[in-house]
């Protein structure tokens, strides 16, 4: 059951953590300004994303203060400067990121009260942090204002005009999340870490046209086994295997040696455990007592376990002889 909810009849506070519970994880924006008089302030905001490349268009958030409808250091240096830095935050720094956040009076420098270190730019007065690998020079070409109340929106759209990045976080083009190993908001006071185990990678259908959803024959449609992230990546392929490549495919891993391979009745569920997919599929195909029902779901299991693993062409040949078994 849902719970509807007009952002209209709660109170502005339960409508902020609504959004940022449902909105989520945010990538942060760690923003260096300057003020007139030469008095750095460092606050991150997590209200942030890119909205362009050419040229390269970011945005952020330095909203009014929630209790009083304040406006925020940083929204007052980068009306009187048009200048700021925006780092990225990373998972070393967040700590000391937090503390920047802290709502000191005006004219309190964060890079003092964090101990992060301001490094000069080159292209912009505001200085940069030292401590975060990726670092972006920007002008701003606009401030769009939503109301003056407590939490009202405040846009800061910036061009950024140089990137610095390290190159350690580079792995064969690309920044490897692994390297750089962000963090992004939650709601709370609750963060996430953007690396290790919680990365995943997701082919992009941009590259081919899949057949789509509805082109899924039913018995994999229909499967109690695979999920619906699983029928997603099936749907991903430009077409599916035909029956002579499958029948080759079969006849392959049948004829292949695996001089380990046991047909206990706890084998399968071992091999299942390691997700080794081949042995899944070669016990299936050496046991002699499976009825057609049993071999079905195994085989399902099989090709959930090869998808899983991104292995899709070996997942797709055995959805496809799963189907023999109706």
């Amino acid at each position: 059951m849902m719970k509807d909810i007009v952002p209209a009849e709660i109170s502005v506070p339960e409508v902020q953590r609504l959004l940022q519970g449902g909105v989520a994880p945010r990538p942060i924006a760690l923003v260096s300004t300057i003020s007139k008089d030469g008095i750095n302030n460092l606050s991150p905001f997590s209200f942030f994303n890119i909205f362009g490349a050419n040229p390269p268009v970011i945005a952020f958030s330095p909203s009014r203060r929630g209790r009083d409808g304040s406006l925020k250091d940083t929204y007052l240096n980068l009306s009187e400067t048009k200048e700021c830095v925006v780092q990225a935050v990373t998972f070393e720094m967040v700590e000391q990121v937090s503390l920047a956040s802290t709502e000191y009076d005006r004219g309190i420098d964060e890079f003092i009260k964090s101990g992060l270190t301001p490094i000069d730019s080159d292209l912009v007065i505001p200085k940069r942090v030292k401590e975060s690998p990726f670092q972006m020079e920007c002008k701003l070409l606009d401030m769009m204002s939503y109301g003056d109340g407590g939490a009202a929106a405040n846009i800061a759209i910036c061009e950024v005009i140089k990137f610095h990045v390290a190159e350690d976080i580079f792995e064969n083009g690309l920044i490897h999340p692994n390297k750089i190993d962000l963090v992004a908001r939650m709601s709370g006071d609750f963060y996430c870490r953007a690396s290790g185990e919680n990365i995943f990678e997701v082919e992009k259908p941009v590259k081919k046209k899949g057949i789509g959803f509805d082109q899924l024959p039913e018995f994999i449609r229909n499967s109690d086994v695979y999920s619906a992230n699983n029928l997603g990546k099936f749907a991903n392929i430009e077409s599916m295997p035909l029956e002579n490549t499958v029948n080759e495919f079969i006849e392959e891993v049948t004829a292949k040696h695996l001089k380990d391979i046991e047909l206990s009745s706890d084998a399968f569920r071992f091999y299942k455990e390691k997700n080794n997919y081949l042995y899944m599929l070669k016990f299936i195909l050496m046991s002699s007592n499976l009825s057609k029902v049993e071999t079905k779901l195994l085989l399902e299991q099989t090709a959930k376990c090869a998808l899983e693993s991104n292995d899709n062409e070996f997942a797709w040949k055995i959805a496809s002889y799963a189907g023999r078994f109706q």
